[in-house]
């Protein structure tokens, strides 16, 4: 197959999203935002990893998530230097890290794989056989992303978070010793650590804590074993429970359990089963998820006209991140691990894997910045550059992979 051919039906898919992304942008979407986040994206995936998934199958996928987690590792430490390199604010640094280390493993993919399935130039067979697979594969990759994504990246938003809080504090004590007041009783009751804005968790906000004194000449200061006992408790790890089980997670452990178990599979998938109407309601339901996502993609990247400025270098740098290294690191990586027997030689699968390297950043990561009330208008300005510059990335790097793998 010529390489034109495959830049066409790479370069088809990404057309029909920028199209509808266009469409998108002119549209007031915010509750049609939350049908697709309660609805539409649990059917499915749940609909499809129900009726493509196997247990044996699901064995044949262990790589995705280990996968998926090198992204986000490879993606953190290019952050890092990132961040040392271009000496990003203080108060963009837990941003510029979730940027770099989390790619948008769920919606882009979600309309990429089968829309380039349904290409005249598809090298992947059969489009009905393409499809199926396919989102099966985006699906697990969807549900494993959200994992990772919701425990390791909201971690790193909410530790640079609370830092920048404590700078700003020190900022306005004046000099003053932060840990100093004038009036102590057995307790110095200081008030919270973080500002109480309303942008933070709760559970940012249950970190705070009065803090024994030591009084000395009239000056009660906290003990060197308290102060490292607070900072601990502070940049200790914690998971947004309530988003790491968000919708499409649970939509996609219920249709891992329903492909797995047989009893479960054998009642509701196929044209015999008793309770076929259950998958073909959740299909029907899926089938609405791809064009309203892509409508609410863009409305929500219009908002990054908006924004505040960001340097100039940090946006260049996390471009360079997401759409120059991670992608070359990630054909070492999955090519390497194909060549050991630790990958399946299917071109499909190998594809997805390939193309969660070179993917723009999750969406949700402005979801964190509003959350913590961290570079939030930053982060809608990086959004629009980085979604902006995807169109011609995601086509010339698809091409590339689809002629690697065929």
């Amino acid at each position: 197959m010529g390489i034109l051919d495959l830049f066409v039906a790479a370069l088809m898919p990404v057309l029909k999203v920028l199209l509808l992304t266009a469409v998108g942008s002119l549209l007031a979407v915010d509750r049609i935002e939350e049908v697709v986040f309660f609805v539409f994206n649990p059917s499915l995936v749940g609909s499809n990893l129900a009726e493509s998934l196997t247990f044996k199958s699901m064995v044949m996928l262990w790589f995705m998530p280990l996968n998926i987690l090198i992204t986000f590792i490879i993606g953190s430490i290019l952050g890092w230097m990132l961040i040392k390199t271009t000496r990003a604010p203080q108060e963009l640094r837990g941003l510029v890290l979730g940027c770099c280390a989390a790619g948008n493993l769920g919606n882009l993919p979600l309309i990429i794989i089968p829309a380039v399935c349904k290409e005249k130039g598809s090298p992947f067979g059969a489009v009905d056989v393409c499809c199926k697979h396919g989102l099966t594969y985006v699906s697990l990759s969807m549900a494993i992303g959200a994992i990772y994504l919701w425990s390791y990246v909201y971690n790193i938003v909410r530790i640079y978070s609370i830092k920048n809080s404590e700078v700003a504090i020190r900022r306005k004590s004046s000099g003053e010793n932060p840990y100093s007041i004038s009036k102590c009783s057995s307790k110095c009751s200081q008030g919270p650590l973080l500002p109480s804005d309303g942008h933070l968790f709760a559970e940012a906000s249950s970190d705070q804590s009065e803090l024994p004194c030591i009084i000395s000449e009239g000056n009660a200061k906290v003990s060197i074993l308290d102060k490292i006992k607070q900072r601990l408790k502070m940049n200790g790890l914690k998971i947004n429970m309530r988003m790491l089980f968000a919708p499409s997670t649970t939509g996609a452990f219920v249709g891992l359990v329903i492909g797995v178990v047989p009893q479960l599979r054998r009642a509701m998938i196929g044209d015999n089963a008793p309770l076929r109407v259950v998958q073909d309601s959740a299909s029907l339901l899926g089938d609405a998820a791809i064009p309203t996502i892509i409508l609410i993609l863009g409305a929500n990247l219009l908002k990054g006209l908006k924004g505040s400025a960001v340097q100039l270098p940090v946006i260049v740098g996390i471009v360079m991140v997401r759409y120059i290294a991670l992608p070359l690191l990630g054909i070492a990586i999955v090519k390497g691990a194909a060549h050991f027997g630790l990958v399946q030689s299917d071109p499909l699968y190998q594809f997805v894997l390939l193309l969660q390297f070179a993917l723009p950043p999750a969406m949700n990561i402005g979801t964190m910045t509003q959350l913590f009330g961290a570079g939030e208008s930053e982060c809608s300005v990086i959004m629009l550059s980085t979604y902006a510059l995807a169109s011609v990335s995601i086509t010339l790097w698809s091409t590339f992979f689809m002629w690697l793998v065929s």
